[in-house]
């Protein structure tokens, strides 16, 4: 009730504050140096190709052998970091190639679906934690427990949690009038820097937006953390060597992908809390939007056997 009143005391205000001139924004991008723009032209697209490619191998390596079952969340992880990188990345790609930093008012409500991918990765990840907690916890019962009817039910959840926060966030940025500085020092139109940019009250973008990240960032995290806690406990407390090691090998794989994308998410979240950081919280963006999807394939192929005897029958 109280973002409905709210929201409902404040929309005249908005259509009398709205300017109809503000159809635009300037994306900045990493650098303004016209020197280095063929470099980080090419630098992009080479990272953007290698996601696409090992992703798509990914997804088709598993799709294509029926013994992989348990991979099934990471076929779905593998094609949302496939639109998760697309989102952002080919807007940037243009503007270096074309020499044009302007975004559509409209473009930047496109692009802030991004925030739809970020949610169904935290979701994802979230999920492929307790995948592996009922693996390694309970062997014997987990094709009963972990089953296509269950699988399904998770990513559906998945889907319709993040579909339903990310158009939330859209519409509570339709509310918002923009003043007449429109740089956005960023290579997308990330959501917290247009909401820095707004002249109007945006107290309700900030609450919503808080709100949200402490939702739907510390709920699937204080998941992954307590089904690694178990995962940990149960190899501790097993006697044998091998089973030790091929758990927590497979452990290794999940987490270090967790510990990569979270805590550059959570970094590059915080700092652009702060107005005097964007340029660097820009940068830091590149590493979780870019560099970590490209390395997602080879993390989970270099240090999974399945994997890679999925990848050599496909391509043999």
């Amino acid at each position: 009730m109280f973002f409905v009143s709210y929201f409902a005391s404040h929309i005249n205000d908005m259509e009398l504050e709205n300017d109809p001139r503000i159809s635009e924004f300037l994306l900045l991008g990493l650098s303004e140096e016209q020197d280095l723009q063929p470099f980080l032209f090419v630098l992009f697209l080479s990272m953007y190709l290698i996601t696409i490619l090992g992703n798509q191998l990914i997804i088709l390596a598993i799709s294509s052998d029926s013994h992989l079952p348990m991979y099934f969340f990471l076929t779905s992880l593998s094609f949302v970091d496939i639109c998760f990188t697309f989102t952002s990345i080919i807007k940037m790609l243009w503007n270096i190639e074309t020499q044009i930093q302007v975004i559509t008012y409209e473009g930047c409500l496109m692009q802030n679906f991004f925030i739809l991918f970020v949610g169904l990765d935290n979701f994802l990840l979230t999920v492929m934690a307790y995948d592996c907690f009922m693996a390694i916890c309970h062997p014997l019962h987990y094709m009963v427990l972990m089953n296509p009817q269950l699988c399904g039910l998770l990513i559906l959840v998945s889907w319709t949690i993040s579909i339903l926060h990310s158009l939330l966030e859209s519409l509570v940025v339709l509310r918002l009038s923009f003043c007449t500085v429109l740089e956005i020092p960023h290579f997308f139109s990330e959501l917290n820097q247009m909401i820095q940019l707004a002249c109007y009250d945006t107290f309700l973008n900030n609450l919503v937006m808080y709100f949200a990240a402490l939702l739907l960032g510390g709920g699937p995290l204080s998941g992954i953390l307590y089904s690694y806690f178990k995962i940990l406990s149960s190899i501790y407390q097993t006697s044998s060597t091998k089973w030790k090691y091929k758990a927590f090998s497979t452990c290794a794989t999940y987490f270090s992908v967790v510990s990569l994308f979270c805590c550059w998410s959570l970094g590059v979240y915080l700092s652009s809390a702060d107005t005097q950081s964007f340029h660097s919280s820009a940068v830091a963006s590149v590493m979780y939007i870019v560099v970590i999807p490209m390395l997602k394939p080879f993390i989970y192929s270099l240090r999974n056997k399945d994997i890679n005897e999925a990848l050599n029958v496909f391509s043999g």
